[in-house]
């Protein structure tokens, strides 16, 4: 029985080593290779094309009227750009301000209210007059040159460019957490892969496609969460490469509670795991079959380990690891300091990674303080991994531009 127990054991870790140990050397090959400068190819002359930037928000009246007021703020034609304003249940004064600026209004109203009814709906409303769609969150706000380096970016031909999604807060630890967690993405997931000549991971904001691809490809789209999951996925299955224009910044506000993050998070991976189930055997198909190295790594990353767990979970097992074999006979020495071995070596990888893709300007002692958060989101990641069931069928709600700034203290 005892033997029995202990071989169940081992062949667990084994499942574990091979899972786990596969996410290390993954994210540490991109992170180093985030290291290395990516800059999108610029022809010397290029086309200005005309932009929806299209921003739908569901009950976002704190943030939506100066966002919407900044996003008509660029550095690019104004004849050449319309700011869509796609409301869902907005209050009244929010939609009559709304009314005052120079900007697209489309108030929409749904049963069950999801980001991709209200894009659809905005574009059979603003027709067809357009070459590109810029998809914003509600509390995104570009800088001045973002639309004009986007728009450069599709000079290549590119069906789908992701802009370089940045912090606008930092005003809680977790929302330093959050920033943190955005830029590792940006490094490892953007960068990284670009510079190895793979595709950018779409974010689901500050993202822009060709208007016609974009408005046939959401007809047919009915997530109702992730659905720039399926978009990413339905390029790379058609070998269409995904651009990333990493000095195109849109600010992003950073989650500031612990409750938003673990629902965020707990949306977020069941959008990944719902799409892994729907893709796995395309991706290995399209591997094996056309040689889409691009489709198949974009599968893995549906069921790739979320960073914050991945962390985790290996410093939980490289410590116990240690334990046991400080705690272990003389004669269990051999195994044992060879399995703690392999997996401080995994733990050393993905360290790495994180130094490799943590920007500069994060290493100070904020940081350090946000960092005494990261146990606890370690654990709100991993619950929620049980708490995934029917989190990708409801809608779930991200308020913002409420200021939580004294709640850490």
């Amino acid at each position: 029985m005892v033997d029995i127990f202990w071989f169940i054991v081992h062949c667990i870790e084994i499942v574990l080593f091979v899972y786990l140990g596969f996410a290390a050397i993954y994210v540490f090959l991109f992170g180093l290779a985030g290291l290395f400068q990516y800059r999108p190819v610029q022809l010397p002359s290029y086309s200005q094309r005309k932009f929806a930037v299209l921003i739908p928000g569901y009950k976002e009246d704190a943030v939506i009227v100066e966002v919407a007021r900044q996003a008509t703020e660029q550095n690019y034609p104004s004849t050449l750009y319309d700011v869509v304003i796609i409301a869902d249940s907005f209050q009244a004064d929010t939609l009559e301000s709304l009314r005052q600026l120079p900007i697209k209004l489309v108030v929409v109203s749904f049963e069950k209210s999801t980001k991709s009814k209200a894009l659809n709906a905005a574009m059979a409303e603003i027709g067809d007059n357009y070459d590109v769609a810029l998809i914003l969150d509600a509390d995104n706000v570009m800088e001045p040159d973002f639309i004009e380096k986007i728009n450069m970016a599709f000079e290549n031909e590119y069906i789908a460019v992701q802009g370089h999604r940045a912090a606008k807060n930092f005003n809680t630890n977790m929302a330093v957490l959050d920033a943190i967690s955005e830029e590792i993405n940006n490094s490892i997931f953007r960068k990284g892969h670009r510079v190895l000549g793979l595709s950018s991971a779409l974010i689901g904001s500050g993202m822009a496609f060709d208007y016609g691809y974009f408005k046939e490809v959401m007809s047919e789209v009915k997530a109702v969460g992730g659905f720039d999951k399926e978009l990413e996925l339905r390029l790379l299955q058609a070998k269409k490469p995904i651009e990333y224009v990493p000095d195109a910044i849109v600010y992003d506000e950073k989650v500031q509670q612990s409750e938003v993050f673990a629902n965020q998070r707990r949306r977020w991976l069941s959008a990944q795991f719902v799409y892994f189930g729907r893709y796995a055997f395309k991706g290995l198909k399209g591997l094996v079959i056309k040689g889409n190295v691009d489709f198949a790594d974009k599968v893995y990353q549906m069921v790739q380990p979320p960073r914050v767990i991945l962390l985790g979970i290996v410093t939980m097992i490289t410590i116990t690891m240690g334990l046991i074999n400080g705690l272990a006979p003389f004669w269990m020495w051999t195994n044992l300091v060879f399995d703690f071995a392999t997996w401080f070596i995994v733990w050393i990888l993905v360290v790495a990674a994180f130094v490799f893709s943590v920007p500069k300007s994060f290493y100070n002692w904020r940081t350090v303080k946000a960092l005494a958060r990261l146990p606890g989101s370690f654990i709100v990641m991993l619950l929620s991994l049980f708490k995934l069931k029917g989190a990708n069928k409801r809608f779930i709600h991200t308020s913002h531009g409420v200021d939580e700034e004294n709640k850490d203290k």
